[in-house]
């Protein structure tokens, strides 16, 4: 019988109770996560795991394209943002290029931050909102 990882079972927990918001932010996460192991494959030369991470990170884009909303107009603007990171992980990874990872990287980050920060506003006027109640 084999056992959980502790770890791991945290983690599918945290995966399963989490709110649309909570994971948007861990798809986030694991985009930059993956794209930094890619950054650090790339500077090794381990061609074949940084195409292999280059693809996770491609596979979760991909996944925050597909959880788009059209009925906001931010929408349009993050599928376009999604679409050229998208493009950049590709030829990234074709091209074995650390500096566009990097590229990616910057946004990925700026995405998540902004993405958290958005998160605390909306439960700050949550709160606000349902103390006036």
């Amino acid at each position: 019988m084999a056992m959980n990882n502790p770890y791991q079972t945290y983690r599918n927990n945290a995966i399963l109770t989490a709110s649309k918001e909570e994971l948007v932010l861990l798809l986030y996460n694991g985009a930059l996560k993956f794209c930094n192991q890619s950054i650090r494959a790339l500077e090794e030369k381990d061609f074949e795991a940084a195409h292999r991470l280059n693809l996770r990170v491609q596979d979760i884009i991909q996944e925050l394209q597909f959880s788009l909303d059209d009925q906001y107009e931010i929408s349009k603007s993050l599928d376009s943002l999604y679409e050229y990171i998208l493009r950049r992980t590709i030829e990234g990874n074709i091209d074995k290029d650390i500096d566009v990872m990097e590229e990616v990287r910057g946004f990925l980050i700026e995405l998540r931050d902004t993405w958290k920060e958005a998160m605390h506003v909306a439960k700050i006027k949550l709160v606000a909102t349902d103390s006036k109640k």
